[in-house]
């Protein structure tokens, strides 16, 4: 696994949590869907530690599926969020490249890992 992906899935949840904190500061509906995004984006990384502590290959792969499948819920709401006029293009458009990338990254490290596994 890529060393520094536990360390970018965590900087990743802190940038969602500040834009939480800035835009829960407006009360609108564009809360719900902020809300959302804080459960998943700060999920990919709870999930990806689980899986660093799997018990099998196949308990790490299965951690790793779910992790990949919050990075691909928060880069929807992220997308969602900046389609929604909720927040200035500029600003949302970094966190939606990274949850673009966090998504390619872990989807490699699930199919390589599958393959491995499949392989031993």
């Amino acid at each position: 696994m890529e060393t520094d992906i536990y360390d970018r899935v965590f900087q990743f949840a802190c940038r969602i949590v500040r834009l939480h904190r800035s835009l829960t500061r407006r009360r609108g509906t564009h809360t719900v869907l902020i809300n959302q995004l804080l459960r998943s984006g700060t999920a990919v990384g709870s999930n990806l530690e689980e899986a660093k502590a799997a018990q099998s290959k196949a308990d790490f792969i299965a951690r790793s599926r779910i992790a990949l499948k919050e990075a691909r819920e928060s880069h929807y709401w992220l997308r969602l969020i900046a389609a929604s006029d909720c927040i200035t293009m500029n600003r949302i458009e970094p966190l939606v490249g990274e949850a673009n990338e966090i998504v390619a990254v872990l989807t490699s490290i699930v199919l390589n890992t599958t393959r491995n596994a499949q392989h031993s």
